[in-house]
């Protein structure tokens, strides 16, 4: 698994007008393939009377799944250019659609590239990106009555807390980086003399 990537911070529209042909770049975060042609799918149907809805995406922490589509422009000036922004700025797990609406003016091939990659590349820059990195999730298991300080220790310390769950002792699950765990058991035994239990699981990806 890849130690971190970079997705965009939010869904959202980012406007620009070029030689009098409206281009509105449409992005969102997408944890798998349906959910970014369902992204797509909608985008068109919001837009089903512009020029163009060209898209492209990119799912998995490597990049493993990349698709693009023209919509109907020249071959290789649209959809292209705008995978290509997206993997240029290291973005995972996202999907682009750029509506046009044509002004008149042709662009050329170069302008069309141009335009669509640009078009994404602002889009990011007004939406903004987050970084998710890799870590461990992990379980830790505690009396009742040590559990309110560990529980305040954790988040004190900047610990991603997950959930919390109250039996006949406390359950905490919680996300550290893969280099962090030793030392972390050894803090653990040492704020509660032994008593608590930490289990160790699988991977996942969370905000840096």
């Amino acid at each position: 698994m890849q130690d971190e990537y970079r997705t965009v911070a939010r869904a959202g529209v980012h406007e620009t007008e070029i030689n009098r042909s409206r281009f509105l770049c449409a992005l969102a975060p997408a944890a798998t393939e349906r959910e970014a042609q369902e992204f797509i799918a909608s985008v068109r149907r919001k837009h089903a009377d512009a020029s163009h809805n060209c898209w492209a995406y990119v799912i998995g922490a490597d990049a493993s799944v990349q698709k693009a589509s023209d919509d109907g422009e020249p071959g290789g000036t649209a959809g292209v250019p705008m995978l290509q922004m997206l993997l240029r700025r290291d973005m995972r797990y996202a999907v682009a659609v750029v509506t046009r609406y044509y002004g008149g003016v042709k662009l050329g091939a170069g302008g069309l590239i141009r335009a669509y990659g640009g078009s994404v590349g602002e889009a990011l820059d007004a939406l903004g990106t987050i970084t998710r990195r890799r870590f461990r999730l992990a379980t830790v298991t505690v009396d009742h009555q040590r559990a309110g300080k560990v529980e305040n220790d954790l988040r004190a310390t900047g610990r991603a807390v997950r959930d919390v769950r109250y039996g006949e002792a406390v359950t905490i699950e919680i996300g550290l980086p893969d280099a962090d765990v030793d030392a972390f058991r050894a803090w653990l035994a040492d704020v509660t003399a032994g008593t608590a239990r930490f289990e160790p699981g699988g991977e996942a990806y969370g905000d840096a």
